[in-house]
């Protein structure tokens, strides 16, 4: 239509295991796709913007994994944070131009991501919980009203969108009190699989080709998330 007015920055990818298993290959991989898609983006994007009449409007997708690091997802964290970083300073550098940048923070969604994720050292069990916790209900949030959520922060030009209470109340946590919540999320991470070997498959791999532990308790946490791998066609 002769300009760009929106433009929301989304590409990722999710890697799950210990940071020796995943090795220096995944964090190099998390950054070229997520802050490296953003960042290109963005850069690709900010002189169109600013001549949208209307007022251009950049929209990068974080995570609260960006705002409180996560054991077994250290790649994806801190790719987010630089996301973060990202967002929060192009929405400064951007206001005199009349270009709002917001910084959106999920927590988990239901999108069917555990299929597409990559899982390395005990992929088994990494698997396992993943994609158990990934969807259970109270804790994960349905993909069509985040969706909603967005478009709303977009069209009323907010800073920061943190999506899910579990995430927010994560991180106000860490952002008031980080040494309690790094030792709550270091005793967590002690029932985490500790197997370090470097192997690292998708996640519909995992699920064909082994059983993942408590296939019942899975069952249970994990049945609105594969109902979401249904109907976005993530299988």
């Amino acid at each position: 239509m002769g300009g760009l007015d929106i433009v929301i920055a989304n590409a990722g990818i999710i890697q799950v295991g210990p940071a020796e298993a995943l090795g220096a290959e995944g964090f190099q991989d998390a950054m070229d796709s997520v802050f490296n898609g953003a960042l290109n983006t963005s850069l690709a994007a900010l002189p169109h913007l600013r001549r949208s009449p209307a007022g251009g409007r950049l929209v990068l997708i974080g995570s609260v994994g960006g705002l409180l690091a996560v054991p077994h997802l250290l790649p994806y964290s801190c790719a987010k944070s630089a996301v973060a970083a990202l967002a929060d300073g192009l929405h400064a550098e951007e206001a005199p131009h009349g270009v709002s940048v917001t910084a959106v923070h999920p927590g988990l969604m239901r999108t069917g991501s555990h299929l597409h994720a990559f899982f390395g050292g005990d992929r088994r069990r990494e698997y396992g919980w993943f994609s158990a916790v990934a969807g259970a209900p109270l804790l994960s949030m349905n993909a069509e009203r985040a969706a909603d959520r967005i478009v709303t922060a977009l069209q009323r030009r907010r800073p920061r969108l943190v999506l899910t209470p579990a995430a927010r109340l994560g991180a106000t946590a860490h952002g008031l009190a980080p040494v309690t919540t790094t030792r709550l999320v270091s005793a967590a991470a002690r029932v985490l699989p500790r197997d370090g070997s470097r192997t690292t498959v998708r996640g519909s791999a995992v699920e064909a080709g082994e059983q993942p532990p408590a296939p019942r308790l899975r069952a249970v946490l994990g049945a609105l998330n594969e109902r979401a791998a249904d109907r976005f066609n993530q299988r």
